[in-house]
């Protein structure tokens, strides 16, 4: 009854079944140890120390930034030179801007600092000027951000000395040198500005180390990737179900091989089917139509027979 699951068309339906379900399990897999790596991660920084109490280091020292590094206390010594406004940053659910300050260090590297937070609008806001002359400056380091990073602004169109993304990738499209891939945000923010003092913007956990909506989206996807696999093979015991039914209805004689009539060889295009047993029309004696006469029949009409 199933020899049927070794014609052409069944082998082409096992094999995308026997592809389908490892591939499925194995994503599945893949999505769940995602979840377990984060859940891992968040325990870890949860018993870590505050990085930000950690002693400082010089800021190669702490390149590149990871997980481990996020957040420790890096030291960079330069003169500021470039200063930007980064808008539609929240601090304390307040909408205001950070003070944005390029360093630039003897490698001839700048490092972004955030001097501080400032409420209110950032276009035509007073901000106070950068310190003069070489400075030392310590902040938390931190990493560039990216498009999925909190409160980046990835429409464009801002105005000059504005940008809506803290990272080298779009600094050194507007500054004349190199800027490292990374940035720093002081711990003490300095005195001044339209909004009285500016404040420090505290640094953000490293990216991934949370439980956060990201880390959940693994767990579902583990669930879509599990479900996928029981349909796959859901639907292809229902297939054969379905065609093991149909043969034994064949074998049975319930339901006919071949329910249509073959029609005649020989018929005429347009014509009906031949029927068996059908005979040429007779007249109305009873004599098939322009059947010849028969000589020895007492009614035979010779005057009627026609000279051929």
């Amino acid at each position: 009854m199933y020899r049927f699951l070794l014609t052409p068309r069944w082998w082409g339906i096992n094999l995308f079944v026997v592809l389908a379900i490892p591939f499925c399990v194995f994503m599945g897999t893949w999505q769940l140890g995602r979840f377990e790596d984060r859940v891992q991660s968040h325990e870890q920084a949860e018993k870590a120390p505050d990085p930000s109490t950690r002693a400082a280091k010089p800021l190669d020292a702490l390149l590149p930034v990871d997980k481990v590094t996020s957040g420790r206390p890096a030291i960079a010594t330069g003169t500021y030179a470039d200063q930007f406004l980064v808008p539609g940053r929240k601090l304390e659910d307040r909408q205001g801007f950070y003070v944005l300050n390029m360093l630039r260090t003897d490698s001839g590297k700048a490092l972004p600092v955030v001097r501080g937070w400032l409420p209110g609008s950032a276009t035509d806001a007073r901000v106070p000027a950068a310190p003069t002359g070489e400075v030392t400056v310590t902040g938390d380091l931190q990493a560039s951000e990216n498009t999925h990073s909190d409160g980046v602004d990835v429409r464009g169109g801002l105005p000059s000395g504005q940008v809506g993304m803290i990272s080298a990738a779009t600094l050194v499209n507007l500054v004349p040198y190199d800027v490292y891939d990374a940035w720093v945000t002081l711990p003490e923010a300095e005195a001044g500005g339209t909004g009285g003092a500016m404040k420090p913007v505290p640094a953000a956990a490293p990216e991934g180390s949370g439980l956060d909506l990201k880390a959940f989206q693994n767990l579902g996807y583990t669930g879509e990737w599990f479900v996928f696999a029981a349909f796959v093979l859901f639907m292809w015991f229902r297939l054969v179900r379905r065609e093991a039914e149909a043969e034994r209805d064949i074998a049975l004689g319930l339901v006919p091989e071949d329910s249509a009539a073959p029609a005649t060889a020989d018929a005429p295009e347009g014509a009906g089917p031949a029927v068996e047993g059908a005979e040429a029309p007779e007249t109305a004696e009873g004599a098939p139509k322009d059947a010849p006469e028969d000589p020895s029949s007492p009614d035979y009409d010779v005057a009627s027979t026609p000279v051929r």
